[in-house]
């Protein structure tokens, strides 16, 4: 079960572009929340809470309570728009959550025992295919992460879905078994040292250069 963060927040009476740009003009970062077969709920953010929350790991999958001085609103962030040039947040968008529910979201894999894989050990290199991985589950059981075992990998074995812990109760959205990572050798650091070997050693077989002939003695007069 994914950790509750309690954000504050303001209410907001109007909507609209006018509206949003005099949010942005008194320092917050103007927010929605819809869904929940209600009307949509206009709020207002300290810009530090948002970017906080935006540079910790697994945020699509982070439940936040909201408070606004009323009920207090649990919801998922489902999209943010940044600033063409500065990247500061301008709007969050963010969805209600009802119980028994069942989202869609986006669940950030964890992987451990990377000092321990065989294969990483020698120099191959961990190629993530899933950062994060969509399921459809209960909003009342949003897992937290999906963790990945490494420890007993060695070159070219997988981690596939069926390997991840943490899926009880949860339905993955591309129906097979896919591949979240892959160990890979470092064939090409291998192939670059051979010829490397190969250029600086004589080839077997091969007959030494002939020595330059000595020079005639020169005759007594």
């Amino acid at each position: 079960m994914a950790n509750v963060v309690t954000i504050e927040a303001e209410v907001r009476a109007r909507s609209g572009k006018g509206a949003a740009r005099a949010t942005r003009r008194a320092g917050k970062v103007p927010a929605v929340i819809y869904g929940g077969k209600q009307e949509p709920s206009l709020i207002a953010l300290d810009p530090r809470v948002v970017i906080r929350e935006l540079h910790r790991a697994g945020w699509q999958s982070r439940l936040y309570e909201i408070q606004t001085g009323a009920e207090p609103i649990r919801a998922l962030i489902r999209g943010v728009q940044f600033h063409p040039v500065s990247d500061a947040p301008e709007h969050v968008d963010f969805q209600r959550l009802v119980g028994g529910q069942q989202i869609k979201v986006a669940v950030p894999v964890h992987f451990e025992n990377d000092g321990i894989s065989p294969g990483l050990k020698r120099g191959a290199v961990l190629n993530v295919v899933r950062h994060a991985v969509e399921v459809y589950c209960d909003s009342d059981h949003i897992p937290e992460q999906f963790t990945a075992d490494l420890g007993p990998l060695d070159f070219n074995d997988n981690v596939r879905w069926h390997d991840l812990k943490g899926t009880e109760n949860v339905k993955p959205v591309i129906a097979r078994d896919f591949v979240v990572a892959t160990v890979v050798p470092p064939t090409k650091i291998e192939v670059a040292a051979t010829d490397a070997a190969a250029g600086a050693a004589p080839a077997a077989g091969a007959k030494a250069p002939a020595k330059a002939p000595a020079k005639a003695a020169a005759k007594k007069g």
